[in-house]
């Protein structure tokens, strides 16, 4: 298991991956933090749970577009509206969690 550094909006952190995956790790840390600079840019002062809960969410709108492109259901699949809003509410939660044990 390989540790790494990467730098997210600021604030570096360690991060584990395979052997031989640590530029793959570093290229999608820097794509998240591109997406959380840009952002931030635009909407000036966010907190910083929410600036990586629209950032993931942008992420994740990219990666829907693609894979319906080629020409699978894409990550939403056969999800309902319902689904779908308890997942978001989830993965927020859990977003907040995070800062906030990164704040402590």
């Amino acid at each position: 298991m390989a540790q790494i550094q990467v730098t997210v909006n600021g604030k570096t952190y360690p991060l584990a991956c395979a052997a031989g995956e640590e530029e793959r790790l570093r290229t999608l840390a820097e794509y998240v933090d591109n997406k959380m600079t840009d952002l931030s840019a635009k909407l000036g002062h966010v907190a910083e749970t929410r600036l990586l809960l629209m950032a993931a969410i942008l992420i994740a709108d990219e990666l829907q577009d693609a894979l319906e492109g080629a020409g699978a259901d894409g990550i939403l699949g056969g999800y309902s509206g319902e689904d779908l809003a308890m997942i978001l509410h989830e993965v927020a939660s859990e977003v907040e969690g995070i800062a906030d044990r990164i704040q402590e």
